[in-house]
């Protein structure tokens, strides 16, 4: 019996024989460090199960660089979905499932999904943003009091008109979950020996890598924090060499990508919202039969209550991303510190950069936006969503609603 954690070139072995969507929903159904044999075993045991029947509908899923090691860390639900999906149609819906920067990217993903290459895709919607513009409208600063006022977003009713319908009029998109964190200023090595960070004034002058959001920039440039757009891919490296002082982003990210051991820092602004979305083709979607499209819905509202509880678990238990932090989790293990932000330092920050208090920054993206949505204040209506729930409401606690009934 082997005992040491399965390798990369194990993970092939076992994938050339069962396929590696079968693989990889095997290892995500056991999780954590697995042997040679269990992983086959799993694997065999899914292949049987997804291939018992001939499927009516194929459907290939592009997850940038999400895969079955890093979805354990941020756990944005992408495996539990392509399970959950073939298990409920008894095989009718087939889904291939392609990560590690295979099939797309964070920044061309969305592209691919609307150009017909992929049918499904995974990315943060901050980066999709680039090649469907209307998820700007989630990226508002300070919009979002907590990631708990994310997931109840995500689960109104009004999120259809807001949200969802605007996506497929305008990009042939239809959003389906998402996790949710809060962004903030991720700081690289210069970092290191400096004091822990208090507050946004500390931060002025430095050089921040920007995804694909326009808001995001917005927001950034009013705190002073120059936002240089560098493809997700490439940030590593830019906080490896140095070439900037820190990143936009939020604190699974910095775990799951293996950015913790050149994150001396990681400043909890919270500015903006940080989702990893899945969303699929409307036209794929429209195509199907009532029956399947019940399904993938049904599904979709089934793992966003798993994102929702266990994302929240592996902040703690696996990221570190707490003050203080659990021993043995990412952070910890890197020396990566959490610089918490009190509520009055952040409020200086929303002062300084929201629509709220200064919105004649705002002004000409937020008309587009909400022309875009047929008429609808984007802005002031997720906002007043935002603060239906108290601001303390932990995440886990937040009802799940069916958002399309």
């Amino acid at each position: 019996m082997f005992t040491h954690k399965i390798s990369r070139r194990d993970l092939i072995k076992v994938a050339g024989r069962y396929g590696l969507s079968s693989t990889l929903l095997g290892a995500a159904t056991l999780g954590g460090a697995l042997t040679l044999p269990e992983l086959a075993a799993a694997a065999n045991s899914t292949y049987k199960k997804r291939f018992k029947n001939t499927p009516k509908v194929k459907l290939k899923f592009g997850a940038a660089g999400l895969n079955e090691r890093n979805l354990l860390i941020e756990r944005a639900g992408c495996l539990q979905f392509v399970n959950d999906l073939e298990e409920r149609t008894d095989g009718a819906i087939r889904v291939e499932f392609i990560g590690s920067n295979q099939l797309c990217g964070q920044l061309n993903c969305v592209k691919k999904t609307m150009q017909g290459i992929t049918d499904i895709y995974a990315s943060s919607t901050q980066n999709a943003a680039g090649g469907a513009p209307y998820l700007n409208v989630l990226d508002y600063a300070y919009v979002f009091p907590g990631s708990s006022a994310i997931y109840y977003f995500l689960y109104h009713p009004d999120s259809e008109k807001i949200l969802r319908e605007p996506m497929r009029r305008r990009h042939n998109i239809q959003f389906l979950f998402s996790h949710a964190e809060l962004r903030g200023i991720m700081l690289g090595l210069k970092w290191k020996d400096k004091p822990t960070v208090t507050s946004v004034e500390q931060l002025a002058g430095s050089k921040n890598r920007v995804t694909g959001t326009q808001l995001g920039r917005i927001a950034m440039n009013l705190m002073k924090l120059n936002p240089v757009p560098i493809a997700w891919e490439e940030t590593l490296d830019g906080l490896k060499q140095g070439l900037i002082d820190g990143a936009e982003t939020w604190m699974s990210a910095v775990a799951y990508a293996n950015m913790s051991p050149v994150v001396s820092q990681c400043v909890d602004l919270r500015f903006f919202c940080g989702t990893e979305h899945t969303a699929m083709s409307s036209k794929v979607f429209d195509k199907l039969s009532g029956d399947l499209q019940d399904a993938v819905m049904e599904s979709a509202y089934t793992t966003q209550i798993h994102v929702q509880g266990v994302h929240e678990a592996s902040l703690v238990h696996t990221c570190g991303a707490t003050n203080p932090q659990m021993p043995d989790t990412i952070f910890a293990k890197h020396g990566t510190r959490v610089a918490n932000i009190s509520t009055s330092e952040r409020r200086k920050a929303e002062e300084m950069c929201s629509p709220e208090f200064q919105p004649q920054h705002w002004e000409e993206w937020r008309e587009r936006i909400n022309k875009w949505s047929g008429g609808i204040d984007t802005y002031s209506s997720i906002y007043k969503i935002a603060r239906e729930i108290p601001a303390d409401t932990r995440a886990e606690n937040v009802e799940p609603r069916r958002w399309w009934k």
